[in-house]
């Protein structure tokens, strides 16, 4: 059996590198256009520039999503970001619309094309289609079932790969395609600008009673119909295997580092357990589940790939993320003395006790003893977001731990 590739999103080059030393193979990333996540901080060329150079020391690939449904004035600049994006060297440029294939392949030849989830791919005759037009890789919708994911493999060329989601966000809309925030906020979620009016708040009115508002009720705290919780196949990694998914996708290119250390950390070991051998995977299980149970995530799922799930095992009744810990930074630049560089994202302490999240798996309490600015000047608490802080704790960390707390 091939090892499958772990395909970790990034939305910022803090988080491409916290993916990078926490156990990608490859990362997914956003340029500045094209891309089907407008709210991400995405990628300038220099950043892109900069984001492959040091993955690629790392031996860790990276693709770019030009995965927008195109209006015409689309076609008219992709060349041109293209033909920019030759420049920086990525190791494959995902598309869904068939125009931007087009041009993608006029422009960069030499590149290879993924095709995104977004051009609905459900069958193995779609993936026949997109091999016979040059792709080397087509994203699964998430809509199949394992059953019929080893139906595709079985009927594709060996050479043909199988990416698919297998942890993160579930949308309501088939395949991603959604009109909901376009209809009712002008903001076309298929070109990257998505309001998530599924995460919304809804009630019930009748013709001619304006103005009464009759609750749907779900639960005590409101009605969330279109939610979905959050996908997670942690549990059945040797299922996926089987089925021949030759990338594992993790969503979240809105997430932090937070989330994309603990899920990459944990996704890699599990992978490499059952390769090293499976018996070694099914003793650790119970880690797994609770390691990926600290970041932000909402109640888990194995979505469709069991069958068409209940509304009791797919419907979410909220819209609220459960967040166990806290990000505080991540640890850069580390002195001999064990002091460090921290650009702070949550408030914390001297004297409070933090967590160094490890790459080998290990979680490391210590004692923060002393908080200074740029400037050399001493804080017992960093309470502003951003800031640039040297920080000592009671343990010298490594370059590149994330800093986390319990909420």
């Amino acid at each position: 059996m091939k090892k499958p590739e772990l395909l970790i999103p990034a939305g910022s080059l803090e988080v491409l590198k916290t993916a990078v030393y926490y156990g990608a193979d490859a990362v997914y990333v956003g340029g500045e256009a094209f891309s089907l996540r407008a709210k991400a901080k995405n990628f300038s060329m220099e950043e892109l520039a900069e984001g492959i150079r040091f993955a690629h020391e790392h031996g860790v690939k990276v693709y770019v999503t030009a995965n927008i449904l195109a209006h015409n004035q689309d076609l008219e600049e992709a060349a041109a970001y293209f033909t920019e994006l030759k420049k920086v060297g990525p190791d494959a440029v995902l598309v869904s619309d068939p125009g931007l294939f087009m041009v993608a392949r006029e422009v960069i030849p030499e590149i290879p094309l993924h095709i995104s989830t977004q051009a609905n791919n459900v069958n193995y005759g779609t993936f026949l289609f997109w091999k016979s037009l040059g792709a080397t890789r087509v994203v699964t919708g998430r809509e199949l079932s394992l059953e019929e994911i080893r139906t595709i493999r079985s009927k594709i060329p060996e050479d043909m790969e199988i990416e698919s989601f297998v942890h993160g966000a579930m949308c309501i809309s088939y395949s991603g395609r959604c009109l909901l925030s376009n209809y009712l906020t002008g903001r076309d979620a298929n070109q990257g600008a998505c309001t998530h009016p599924c995460r919304w708040k809804y009630t019930l009115m009748e013709e001619k009673r304006p103005g009464e508002y009759f609750p749907v009720v779900e639960s005590e705290r409101g009605t969330f119909i279109f939610n979905s919780k959050d996908l997670c196949m942690i549990d059945h990694i040797p299922d996926l295997v089987e089925a021949g998914i030759d990338s594992f996708k993790i969503e979240g290119r809105m997430k932090a580092a937070l989330y994309v250390a603990v899920v990459a950390r944990t996704y890699r070991r599990a992978i490499d357990d059952y390769f090293t051998d499976p018996a070694l995977y099914e003793k650790n299980l119970d880690w797994y589940r609770s390691e990926i149970e600290k970041c932000t995530m909402r109640p888990f799922t194995t979505g469709f790939f069991y069958g068409k799930p209940d509304a009791q095992a797919q419907i979410y009744d909220n819209n609220t993320y459960i967040q166990d810990y806290i990000y505080l930074g991540m640890s850069q630049s580390v002195r001999e003395d064990g002091s460090f560089f921290l650009e702070q994202k949550n408030k914390f302490s001297v004297g409070e006790t933090v967590e160094l999240l490890k790459r080998d798996g290990q979680n490391q309490e210590a004692q923060v003893l002393s908080i200074t600015d740029e400037e050399g000047n001493a804080q017992e608490s960093a309470p502003h977001a951003r800031q640039h802080l040297f920080v000592r704790l009671s343990v010298s960390p490594e370059e590149g731990d994330i800093l986390r707390k319990k909420a």
